[in-house]
């Protein structure tokens, strides 16, 4: 019952936020296709039972950057918007589409890349692919990024021991009030 409910409540946010959103998301589009040609940025995630999907992201690092995780990517490589939207986690707002898909859910383990095996296999020990990954979770707002592994994936395991309805709301005003820094990029 409890996943049923996360489900709807995940319907119904990403319908309000989509549409609430629009005209934001259009004035980023427009404001991020002059930075890179390709405002929006796609990229292949795992997801729950380890299924791979598209993420979907507004593009904060330059076009020709290589596809690693953030805290391999070097911060020369961030575009000045990108940094704005990252600092206001506004790169964030399309992936309410895939959580209306039903790849993700607003609150659960950040989806990793399909190359971070060490991740992969920490998570996979502790069943943290059980559930949908998420916008926003636990180690996002304990600032706990991809870099360290074995910590991440015993902070996902640790939420998702504990998940409610109320943990689930918990951590959505936690993200909207600003706690959190997301995934470090290399000085």
């Amino acid at each position: 019952m409890n996943q049923l409910c996360i489900r709807v409540l995940d319907i119904v946010f990403s319908i309000i936020g989509l549409i609430v959103s629009l005209p934001v998301l259009f004035l980023l589009l427009i404001v991020g296709w002059f930075y890179t040609r390709s405002p929006v940025f796609r990229q292949r995630r795992v997801g729950r039972d380890q299924k791979s999907f598209t993420l979907v992201k507004f593009r904060t690092m330059r076009k020709d950057t290589a596809h690693v995780a953030t805290h391999l990517a070097a911060e020369s490589s961030v575009t000045p918007f990108g940094r704005f939207l990252r600092r206001t986690k506004l790169d964030e707002l399309p992936q309410l589409w895939n959580v209306l898909k039903g790849d993700m859910s607003l609150v659960g383990p950040r989806p990793c890349l399909e190359s971070q095996h060490e991740l992969i296999e920490a998570r996979n020990k502790l069943s943290v692919f059980s559930v949908r990954p998420g916008i926003t979770g636990l180690a996002q707002v304990n600032d706990i990024d991809m870099s360290t592994p074995e910590l991440l994936a015993e902070t996902d395991a640790k939420m998702i021991a504990s998940f409610s309805v109320k943990h689930y709301f918990y951590l959505i005003f936690l993200t909207l009030t600003g706690k959190g820094a997301g995934d470090r990029i290399r000085k």
